[in-house]
C-alpha cells in the first residue's frame, strides 16, 4: 500500500521495511501493519469519507479526553487512509474465548469483561463532553428515523425470508410503539452504537476501545445492551448481572439511578438490540451468502427466548410474533440449552466399528493398534485399561501420550466448532485387537480431558466390556 507507506514516512521520517495486512472481521476497511525496526503503526484503508472522518475526530476528541483509544497520527488528503498507534493483537474477544465455549468464564475472564463495562460510563458522559455531534457518521444522534431503519432491517432481511407468515399493518402499529419507548429517556450522552468484546483492544491487560466510527449522541441503555447481551457472547444470567451491576457503580458517578426504572428500560433496548443484530445476520447470511453470520443466529434468537419469559405487555402482536418465531422448527432445533453430546466408545475391531445411533455419522474412530500391547502378555489379560498394571504398561512405554496428544488436537477442534454451530451429537471411537486394554484406556483418558475442558455431554461407552457411563 503505497498511500500507507507515504504516511508512514511523513509522521516518522523513516521508511517502512515491512507491510502485513490484518483480519478485518465483518468490517469493509482494512488493516495493514507497518513496521522497521524502531516503530510499529497501523494503517487503514477505508471505504467511506464520511466513516474515516468521523473516526478520525471522534478519537482526536476522546484522545483528548485521556479515553483509552487509539491515537491518530495522520491522513491522506482524500481521507481515505490513515495511520494510527498499534495497540497489538489481542481482542477482548479471543481473550475470553475459553469461557464462551465452555460456558464457564474463570475469574481472569469474568475481570476483563468487567473492566471493559466499567468503562463505558466515562465514553458516554466524558466523551460527550465538547463532541461536534455533526461529525458523526451517518447522522449526528439516536432518532425515530433510526429505530425505523433498524426494525425494518430486521422485518425485510431476517424475518421475511424465515417464511413465517405476519400482518405488517399489526407489525408496524409495535413497531411505532416502540419507537416511542425508546425515545423517552434521550440523552445528551454519547451512544458508541457497536460497543461489544470484538472491539475492544488488550494492551499491558488494560482495555482500549476502537471501531466507535458509528457513534453519536443517544441513550445510554444501547451500548449496554449492546454488551451484555451480545449473541454470541454465551454469558450466564449470573454473569450478566455481574457485568450490569459493574456498569451501575460506574454510572452512578455520573449521574443518580433508580435501578428499578433503569432495568425495566434497559429491557426494551435488548429486545430492540436484538432485532436490529438479527437483522445484520440475515443481510450478512441469506443475502451475501456469508454463512458465519447464519451460525450466530440461534444465539440471538435464544436471548429472544430468554427476553419472552416475561411477554412486552407494550407490543402485543410483537410478542406474539417472536414467540411464534423462536418455536420454528429450524430454530428451536437450536436451543442453546441442548449441549453437545460426546460418546466416545472402545472396541474391538473383530466386531466392527459402532453404530452410530445418533444418525448423524462422521466423527472419529482411531486405531490403537499401532501402539503397544498389554493383551500379548499373559499376565495382563483379565486385567482392562482402567487398571493401575495396565495403565503403568502403556505409560511406561509412552507412545500412548503422543497419541493421545494428536487425538485430542482433532477432538478438540470438532467439539469447538460443534458447540458454535448448535450441533448436537458427536461420535468418537477407539478400537484396537480385544476391545479391553488401549481403546479402553484411551476412550477413558479423552473422556476426562473433553469434560475438564469443554461444556458438554459425556456418554462413555466400552463396548466389550458391556459398560456404559456417563460424564
Amino acid at each position: 500500500m503505497k498511500q500507507l507507506e507515504k504516511l508512514f514516512e511523513q509522521h516518522l521520517h523513516e521508511k517502512s521495511t515491512h507491510i502485513e495486512e490484518l483480519p478485518s472481521s465483518g468490517s469493509n476497511r482494512r488493516y495493514f501493519r507497518l513496521t522497521n525496526k524502531n516503530h510499529s503503526l497501523i494503517g487503514v484503508k477505508g471505504t467511506s469519507v464520511g466513516e474515516n472522518k468521523a473516526f478520525m475526530a471522534i478519537a482526536k476528541h476522546f484522545y483528548s479526553k485521556e479515553l483509552p483509544v487509539p491515537k491518530v497520527y495522520n491522513h491522506s488528503s482524500d481521507f481515505m487512509f490513515y495511520l494510527q498507534e498499534d495497540l497489538g493483537d489481542e481482542i477482548l474477544f479471543k481473550a475470553t474465548e475459553k469461557g464462551r465455549l465452555c460456558g464457564s468464564f474463570d475469574k481472569n475472564e469474568r475481570k476483563l469483561l468487567c473492566d471493559a463495562i466499567y468503562q463505558l460510563p466515562s465514553f458516554q458522559f466524558v466523551g460527550a463532553e465538547g463532541l461536534d455531534f455533526s461529525i458523526c457518521y451517518p447522522q449526528p444522534e439516536f432518532d425515530e428515523r433510526m429505530i425505523s431503519f433498524d426494525l425494518n432491517y430486521f422485518k425485510y432481511c431476517f424475518l421475511k425470508a424465515t417464511g413465517l407468515d405476519f400482518s405488517e399493518i399489526e407489525l408496524e402499529d409495535d413497531f411505532r410503539k416502540m419507537s416511542e419507548v425508546l425515545m423517552r429517556n434521550f440523552s445528551a450522552t454519547f451512544l458508541y452504537r457497536d460497543f461489544q468484546s470484538r472491539n475492544v483492544m488488550l494492551k499491558d491487560g488494560k482495555p482500549y476501545y476502537i471501531d466507535f466510527q458509528g457513534g453519536r449522541k443517544g441513550p445510554i441503555y444501547y451500548d449496554v445492551a449492546s454488551f451484555i447481551w451480545q449473541a454470541k457472547a454465551n454469558y450466564s444470567d449470573e454473569l450478566r448481572e455481574e457485568l450490569l451491576q459493574t456498569y451501575l457503580t460506574a454510572l452512578r458517578k455520573y449521574m443518580p439511578v433508580d435501578e428499578t426504572y433503569f432495568r425495566k428500560q434497559l429491557r426494551h433496548f435488548v429486545l430492540f438490540r436484538t432485532l436490529q443484530v438479527l437483522g445484520a445476520y440475515g443481510f450478512r447470511g441469506y443475502f451475501e451468502k456469508k454463512p458465519h453470520f447464519l451460525q450466530s443466529v440461534p444465539y440471538a434468537i435464544d436471548n429472544l427466548r430468554s427476553l419472552l419469559q416475561e411477554p412486552f405487555e407494550e407490543y402485543p402482536y410483537l410478542s406474539k410474533l417472536l414467540t411464534e418465531l423462536t418455536n420454528m422448527r429450524q430454530f428451536s432445533e437450536f436451543s442453546l440449552e441442548q449441549k453437545l453430546e460426546v460418546r466416545i466408545y472402545s472396541f474391538a475391531y473383530k466386531k466392527g466399528i459402532p453404530n452410530d445411533i445418533s444418525g448423524n455419522g462422521g466423527g472419529y474412530v482411531f486405531d490403537c493398534r499401532a501402539l503397544n500391547n498389554p493383551g500379548k502378555f499373559e499376565h495382563y489379560r483379565h486385567f482392562i485399561g482402567t487398571d493401575p498394571e495396565v495403565i503403568k504398561f502403556l505409560e511406561d512405554d509412552g507412545g500412548i501420550f503422543k497419541f493421545l496428544d494428536n487425538a485430542y488436537a482433532l477432538v478438540d477442534a470438532h467439539v469447538q466448532r460443534f458447540i458454535e454451530r448448535k450441533f448436537t451429537h458427536l461420535m468418537v471411537c477407539f478400537g484396537c485387537t480385544g476391545g479391553q486394554h488401549r481403546s479402553v484406556y484411551s476412550a477413558e483418558h479423552l473422556a476426562e480431558h473433553l469434560s475438564k475442558k469443554f461444556d458438554v455431554n459425556i456418554t462413555l461407552v466400552h463396548r466389550e466390556l458391556d459398560i456404559e457411563k456417563k460424564l
